[in-house]
């Protein structure tokens, strides 16, 4: 039935509700993170870009040598984490040597992307989903991964305390003693809690859901690992700062470990900039150019250092995947590496940009410099700086592109490289950046056949997190060339001075020129996020035809032209569907011939992969469940279909006594029932307006979208109508049916004004059944009960649960019940329908972007708690 009963008001969002708003989330992150730059760039006044360089110059190969061990020690650490919870949460789905990778790829991407843009945990339930494991057995092996780290932390925390107390008095005043004791609790606690897991593990229950714990043998292996991978990458730091900046490893350790989590919470990339200035402003050091050159010398070892032996590690993976014969063991190497092929390529792409934009903001070589005076011109150097750094930030920029598939962001990615390669060797012959440059073009062109998918929106499209990213690199980037020049005294001359020695200068007005494309992308952004879609969508004719000789009354809907329409070649059948930018969401089944709605519905799976998008089919019936099984779809049950059967339907019985008292109630008032022809509509159009405008007014509401009908005057007049008249003739009620043939009518819209009786309804709605009992239709269908019939069992799928959940609890947001409750008069035959989309993750999103598209958003479903629902 149509969305009388959906009501919305506005409600204070609360304190999370401001922490949360976009703007403030913005405002938050990068206040973080420029407090942090401040901080920074006042701790290291006075230390030149040149000592600092020279410092990384002479580290001690030893020293080096130790920080490349410790880095291979955690990563091989962080790697065992999936190896051993996916051997006791989905044994044998995965075989370990691809759990080992994809865990230690994974953490090297979103080390050096940043939890901004997507965190390790993201790749590996992508990877380990793709490879048939559940959602649920995936969160399993995340949530045990997460309890290793955090164990692992308490038993090395605990341990460094017992071994080597007084370590923490440098921040709490802690007499040794208690300090050992404390220690000695951490270290009794992951103990204790072994013990308790004892050799089944346990099991931790909310509400309807349960969480499995691992036995202790499982627990003792990831806290070893976990002990391990923290250890060792703090000691990559730890052997690179100078021996008298950190001689209490505990207090190092501590500050370590605070560094990483204020850098998260800043939402740079990796923590960029916010780790440093933590990390400087807790060790006390102030002005040293060895402490700084140390930090820099850890970024690149734990940082690219890991990454680049990612890549290559997949390179070499995904070349053999697509080179050997195609068997079982090729198809799972696919499986598992193609999710992390994208973030990889976002990986390469914003290391390229970082690299020409900071090669733009320190000072150039001079004895190459001298070199391309004897062949260039000064205006081509000049140029070429600006082209950089543009280039730079495009790059950065597009890294989310990649991250999509888009074909046309790896074209735009490789040609932006081939201009990077130019400008690197044309304005300092740079030619170690141009190598890596090429390098990254080089992995581009293998994993050419990851990126396929065809969007018609730009590829250059900020969203809010990468962003606050793209933004906070920026500033990074703006304070090392500050940083690099701090001894050049500003001037606004500067930024007209074209000479050969002028670095500041090229170095303002390439950070400008960046500055300037960032901001043309993020208002294009902001304005295509905004953008208003046409409101109606032309109908082909063959729609109709189809719609004449089909059973599904709801598939009329589509002339709503709210939604798009996919035809099959042969035009005998169609799809009513919505783009909501991040999934093609089509209404019911296909309508039409069936062999070609089957057809159909794998093209419209074709369209969707190729657009980048999710795919989903939402409100299906049993129809062709088994189609959107063999897409490897997951069908969850959204609620029941109410459909009166007319053959047998009678208004006898103590349950219809309300309804026979309308009818005759109705007979001695004056109030008669009349069915208004389609051909007939336009000329009540405005009656029928006002009666609709007085409804919404009175309900507080809205008109809804895509799956439920709507008042436009196009829409309407494709129908018959049955009204209510009041004694003076007046139409005090109406409401559309939807043709089915001789099948069913739907009844859709329903609304009524003030002058209404309290029995105009059921009066209205006895007619209406009545009448289409005496044309020989055999159902009449009342409409949806969302979530209705939704079994509750612990053994039930989770979403099953949830939304069991939602029925049972969600009386704030929607009358679930008292919408059941009103079509239960009726007698009715119940049927179920689902949802048919991507497993996991893929259920929540589409049902999210189904309510937009039905109310806009969780604003247009909540209902206030005053109003009531009136059947």
């Amino acid at each position: 039935m149509a969305g009388e009963h959906k009501l919305e008001t506005t409600q204070d969002p609360g304190l999370i509700g401001f922490v949360k708003h976009p703007v403030v989330k913005v405002i938050l992150s990068l206040s973080v993170f420029t407090v942090a730059i401040f901080v920074l760039h006042d701790l290291v006044a006075g230390v030149r870009v040149h000592d600092v360089i020279a410092d990384i110059r002479s580290v001690a190969s030893l020293s080096l040598f130790e920080a490349l061990l410790a880095t291979t020690v955690s990563y091989l650490a962080i790697a065992f984490y999936d190896v051993i919870s996916l051997s006791s949460a989905a044994p044998g789905r995965v075989p370990n040597r691809a759990a080992y990778l994809i865990g230690a790829a994974g953490y090297a991407i979103s080390n050096l992307l940043g939890t901004s843009f997507l965190s390790a945990s993201i790749v590996r339930l992508r990877a380990y989903m793709a490879a048939g494991v559940s959602l649920p057995k995936v969160a399993i092996v995340l949530g045990t991964s997460w309890l290793g780290f955090w164990s692992g932390f308490a038993l090395l925390f605990g341990g460094l305390m017992v071994f080597h107390p007084s370590g923490l008095s440098k921040i709490f005043a802690l007499p040794d003693a208690l300090e050992t004791i404390l220690g000695v609790c951490l270290g009794l606690s992951v103990a204790a809690f072994a013990i308790w897991l004892g050799s089944r593990g346990r099991q931790v229950s909310w509400k309807k859901f349960v969480f499995p714990l691992p036995d202790a043998r499982t627990f003792l292996f990831l806290t070893v690992a976990g002990a391990v991978d923290i250890l060792f990458a703090a000691l990559c730091l730890w052997v690179l700062i100078p021996a008298d900046v950190a001689e209490n490893f505990v207090y190092f350790f501590a500050l370590f470990t605070f560094a990483i989590g204020v850098g998260i919470l800043s939402h740079s990339p990796g923590g960029l900039g916010v780790f440093e200035a933590t990390m400087v402003a807790g060790l006390g050091a102030g002005a040293r150019s060895d402490l700084l050159a140390a930090l820099v010398l850890y970024r690149v070892v734990y940082t690219l250092y890991p990454f680049v032996f990612a890549a290559l590690g997949l390179a070499v993976g995904w070349l053999l995947s697509q080179r050997r014969r195609v068997d079982a063991a090729t198809a799972l190497t696919q499986d598992l590496l193609a999710p992390i092929i994208p973030p990889l390529a976002s990986g390469i792409a914003l290391i390229s940009g970082v690299l020409l934009l900071v090669s733009g903001s320190l000072p150039s070589e001079g004895s190459r410099l001298d070199v391309l005076r004897d062949i260039l011109p000064l205006p081509v150097i000049e140029v070429s700086h600006l082209a950089a750094s543009v280039t730079g930030i495009m790059l950065i920029v597009l890294a989310r592109g990649l991250y999509r598939r888009l074909t046309r962001a790896w074209l735009v990615a490789v040609a932006l490289l081939s201009i990077g390669i130019m400008t690197s060797l044309v304005r300092g012959l740079e030619w170690e950046q141009a190598l890596t440059i090429g390098s990254s073009i080089a992995a581009l062109v293998i994993f050419r056949s990851a990126f396929y998918r065809v969007e018609g929106g730009s590829v250059f499209d900020l969203n809010l997190n990468w962003f606050i990213s793209v933004s906070a690199v920026m500033v990074a980037v703006t304070w090392v060339g500050w940083f690099a020049f701090q001894y050049v005294e500003y001037q606004d001359a500067l930024w007209w001075q074209f000479t050969w020695q002028g670095d500041a200068s090229r170095f303002l007005r390439g950070e400008l020129a960046a500055l300037v494309a960032f901001i043309l992308i993020a208002i294009i952004s902001l304005v295509h996020s905004h953008a208003v879609r046409p409101a109606l969508k032309d109908i082909p004719p063959r729609v109709h035809d189809i719609l004449e000789r089909s059973d599904d009354a709801e598939a009329a809907l589509v002339l709503m032209g709210d939604k798009e329409v996919l035809l099959s070649p042969e035009g005998n059948a169609f799809l009513a569907y919505s783009d909501t930018g991040r999934a093609l969401i089509a209404l019911g089944d296909p309508v039409g011939e069936a062999k070609e709605a089957r057809r159909l519905i794998w093209d419209f799976r074709e369209k969707a992969d190729r657009l980048g998008r999710l795919c989903a089919f939402y409100r299906v019936s049993d129809l062709y469940l088994p189609t959107f099984l063999d897409m490897g779809l997951s069908l969850v049950k959204i609620g029941e279909t109410a459909r009166i059967d007319l053959t047998s339907f009678t208004l006898d019985g103590p349950k219809k006594k309300n309804f026979r008292y309308a009818v005759s109630r109705g007979a001695r008032d004056g109030y008669r029932f009349e069915i208004l022809p389609a051909a007939d509509v336009a000329a009540h159009l405005p009656e029928l307006r006002a009666i609709s405008d007085a409804w919404l007014d009175q309900k507080q509401g809205r008109e809804k979208s895509f799956a439920l009908g709507a008042f436009s005057e196009g829409y309407i007049q494709n129908f018959d109508c049955a009204v209510l008249r009041n004694p003076e003739g007046a139409i005090v009620a109406f409401a559309n049916l939807l043709p089915g043939g001789s099948h069913e009518v739907c009844v859709d819209l329903m609304r009524y004004d003030d002058r209404c009786p309290g029995y105009g309804m059921d009066l209205l709605f006895t007619h209406m059944i009545l009448w289409a009992q005496s044309r020989k239709i055999k159902w009449f269908r009342l409409g949806n009960a969302p979530f209705s019939g939704i079994e509750a069992h612990r053994l039930a799928s989770f979403w099953h649960r949830v939304a069991h959940l939602i029925y049972a609890h969600g009386g704030r947001l929607y009358r679930f019940e008292g919408l059941r409750a009103f079509k239960e008069k009726w007698d009715p035959v119940w049927s179920p329908h689902y949802l048919a989309s991507p497993r996991g993750l893929g259920v929540p999103r589409v049902l999210y972007d189904v309510n937009v598209l039905i109310s806009g958003g969780v604003r247009g479903l909540v209902r206030s708690s005053r109003q009531r629902f009136r059947g």
